[in-house]
């Protein structure tokens, strides 16, 4: 079985994301959530905003084996994630940097969106959402985790730590903005797809959520 000590040894010897891969998926419910979203769903996979990679990690540890390929607008990232999943051996995966401002990739299969839109403006969401969408195969899913735009204490937390990591330099993008829950399903809706929001929080005091669609009927 892999543990979260064995994928973060991968990012050694860099002690900042060997600690950073030990310490997120020790907390956070993320890639729990997203691997049993995925389950018995074995289309390619694009992976937006895919930071360090930790995600092909985990879905590899779960035993998804189809293609995974990961685009992030930091090419230190992207550097780090390269090195990870060759020390690793992870197959059939490949890392890209991509600015979604200036393009965004071909590509057929599932789609992951991570803890991204609440960083770009809501015009750009909408659009990242609408070219997510416009990927999926059939059968396909996209799933999303974002903070939504809610009253109350988690979603200030939620955009302190936010902020704090914008600041910091690992977040690239905007202040944060969060989504509207009515306004996304609305989008997913008119672009034929029936989605389920599910709080994905953990033991965590944040905003997240959970998003998993799929083309109706």
């Amino acid at each position: 079985m892999t543990t979260a000590r064995d994928i973060a040894r991968a990012y050694l010897p860099g002690q900042y994301h060997y600690w950073y891969a030990r310490s997120k998926l020790a907390s956070d419910p993320l890639y729990d959530g997203v691997g049993a979203a995925l389950d018995g769903c074995d289309h390619p996979l694009l992976d937006v905003g895919c930071g360090i990679g930790l995600l092909a990690h985990t879905l590899r540890a779960r035993g998804f084996r189809a293609d995974y390929a990961g685009v992030d607008i930091d090419a230190r990232k992207i550097e780090a994630a390269r090195a990870a999943a060759a020390k690793a051996g992870l197959a059939r995966v490949r890392f890209d940097v991509l600015d979604l401002a200036a393009d965004f990739p071909a590509h057929r299969g599932t789609v992951c969106i991570l803890d991204v839109l609440q960083f770009v403006p809501r015009s750009t969401q909408a659009r990242i959402v609408d070219a997510c969408a416009a990927c999926l195969a059939p059968g396909a899913r996209l799933v999303i985790r974002t903070g939504l735009e809610r009253d109350g204490w988690r979603l200030r937390i939620t955009r302190a730590i936010d902020r704090f990591s914008e600041r910091l330099g690992w977040m690239r993008g905007d202040p944060p903005r969060y989504p509207r829950r009515e306004a996304l399903e609305a989008q997913l809706a008119q672009l034929g797809l029936v989605a389920r929001f599910e709080p994905l929080r953990g033991r965590t005091p944040f905003e997240n959520w959970l998003v998993t669609a799929e083309r109706a009927g």
